[in-house]
């Protein structure tokens, strides 16, 4: 193996734990170009050593790096480190639509040639996601995650940029982009996720699952009429979803007044939006039914981008589900400037442990 490159200069001594306030140096650098250690971002992720407690740091160097990354549950802080988020990106184009009815139309059926499902098609066997990460303490600055068949198409079926399957996975300054399902956070309740300036776009339910998943500073772009954010399906967490001082932005089709905060897909989902700028209409009613009934879905402070507040007497307060869920059910649809003080950073990313990693972001050089 070629001599790891030192990509940045310590600023300190590395420690263990949550002792995270110095600029580490880079274990492995990937690059297209061979310059670096590895010319896949895979290969770099299996070299790097198994049950870590502190940051294995990756340097992802500007490229097109057309791939699956599976980060498995035994690789724990990895964190992986592009050289600028619009130049360094991950992507491929995959879905995990089903077989096609015979006499279906073929314009109908285009997404079978890039289905997992299909065995002819250079996906096959693959996981249903561009990212999968399964190990603790991920992080992530500086990367485009894309799924190509969602941007490309702009249509389903599910076409997953990453999945998060570990705790306390952070991401600072990243782009997310599909149009169905972009990104499905952890299904275990327990766990944390702390999302930074970053840029999630899609149609389709394009941030859902599970977890308590703290957003600051970020982009929500919609890209069709009619879009859905979020579709949550908590059934025990302790905050849920909650976006503070975020961006819901989108093209001109989503421009219409008909985009929707989100739906209830499982369970009793919470989802809770604070001091947002609308910079698109939302509908009115805000939110929409699926398949139960929400705990919580609500917002405080959204405004327009002149700051002036919004009217958000005629948000959906009523609520009805489907299937083995189904039922009717109401929930509040603002919450108090108290309520809304008590969802930070500190209480819902730091916790008992005092994970921060706020201490990191941007400091790998």
């Amino acid at each position: 193996m070629k001599k790891v490159v030192l990509a940045a200069v310590l600023a300190g001594a590395l420690q263990t734990g949550y002792a995270q306030n110095t600029s580490p140096s880079y274990h492995a650098t990937v690059a297209q170009d061979g310059s670096g250690n590895y010319t896949s971002v895979q290969a770099a992720v299996n070299a790097a050593p198994e049950n870590r407690n502190e940051p294995w740091c990756i340097f992802v160097k500007n490229g097109s790096y057309r791939e699956q990354v599976i980060v498995p549950k035994n690789k724990s802080y990895i964190h992986l480190i592009g050289q600028d988020k619009n130049k360094t990106v991950i992507h491929h184009n995959l879905n995990v639509g089903g077989k096609p009815q015979d006499g279906e139309e073929p314009s109908k059926t285009e997404y079978w040639k890039h289905s997992v499902h299909n065995p002819a098609s250079e996906v096959a066997g693959f996981e249903g996601t561009v990212v999968k990460v399964e190990g603790d303490h991920f992080y992530s600055e500086n990367i485009s995650y894309v799924n190509d068949w969602g941007v490309e198409s702009r249509k389903g079926p599910q076409a997953l940029a990453i999945m998060l399957r570990g705790d306390c996975a952070a991401f600072y300054n990243c782009i997310f982009r599909s149009f169905q399902d972009t990104w499905m956070t952890s299904k275990n309740d327990s766990h944390r996720l702390y999302v930074k300036d970053c840029h999630i776009e899609g149609a389709v339910d394009y941030f859902y699952g599970g977890g308590d998943a703290l957003l600051e500073n970020c982009t929500l772009y919609n890209v069709r009429s009619g879009s859905v954010i979020v579709a949550p399906c908590h059934k025990n967490a302790k905050f849920g979803y909650v976006f503070r001082d975020c961006v819901v932005d989108g093209n001109e089709a989503a421009s219409d007044g008909k985009q929707k905060l989100g739906r209830p897909w499982h369970n009793s989902p919470i989802a809770v939006y604070i001091n947002t700028t609308m910079r698109i209409p939302i509908a009115p009613e805000g939110w929409t039914n699926m398949g139960t009934i929400p705990g919580l879905f609500a917002e405080y402070g959204s405004h327009d981008t002149n700051g002036k507040i919004l009217d958000l007497s005629r948000r959906k307060t009523e609520y009805e589900g489907r299937g083995k869920e189904a039922g009717k059910g109401s929930c509040r649809a603002v919450i108090t400037k108290e309520e809304a003080d008590k969802l930070t950073y500190e209480r819902m990313i730091m916790g008992n442990d005092g994970w921060n990693p706020r201490a990191f972001m941007g400091k790998h050089r």
